[in-house]
């Protein structure tokens, strides 16, 4: 079903290591796991990094972890599971699983600049990102900004609803500028080590 968009990623993904795609997967979904989102009510204040530790100065997000519990959780599951098993076809990854979850900003909510992953640590290796809001505009803040490994800013990505960016997670830097709404999202890796 995704075979062209699972080829599109990979290409890009070994000619420039990330890409940015709109209208990636299907309109209906991403309102519905908007709507999803919207609703969940068991959303915490995310941590930095691999320590659990708060530290808003860093970021002010929230999440709350995915697990298969409604269709369109199990139809975006379904996507990644695909793109794991085509990278890991075709650019001998060794994927092993993916985690993700609901990301939400409110007002004033950012994420500073950071990498997934840092060398020589084996755990995320692809990292995605999955916008579910609609009727953003630039007024309303929240872009996520991808650099280079020098800090040189490669590109601003409006958060619109069906738009997936997808980067290798030690190899670019990225940061959330404050939102001016509320803003979700879902934030996802493949990761190498074993489920813990």
């Amino acid at each position: 079903m995704y075979e062209n968009l699972y080829e599109q990623i990979t290409n890009v993904l070994v000619n420039d290591g990330y890409v940015v795609i709109n209208d990636a997967l299907n309109a209906v979904t991403a309102a519905t796991l908007l709507q999803e989102a919207k609703e969940e009510k068991n959303y915490k204040l995310a941590g930095v990094s691999t320590a659990s530790a708060v530290d808003e100065n860093r970021r002010r997000d929230k999440i709350h972890w995915i697990d298969v519990h409604s269709m369109a959780t199990k139809k975006y599951l379904a996507f990644t599971t695909g793109l794991q098993n085509y990278l890991n076809r075709h650019l001998y990854l060794g994927l092993r699983y993916y985690e993700a979850h609901f990301a939400r900003y409110e007002v004033g909510d950012f994420y500073e600049k950071h990498l997934d992953a840092f060398k020589s640590t084996k755990n995320r290796v692809v990292t995605t990102v999955y916008y579910l809001n609609d009727a953003w505009s630039d007024a309303d803040g929240g872009k996520l900004v991808i650099y280079d490994k020098e800090g040189n800013e490669l590109q601003k990505v409006t958060p619109n609803a069906n738009t997936l960016v997808v980067f290798m997670s030690e190899d670019f830097p990225h940061e959330v500028l404050p939102a001016k709404k509320t803003r979700y999202s879902i934030a996802g890796w493949f990761r190498v080590d074993k489920v813990s």
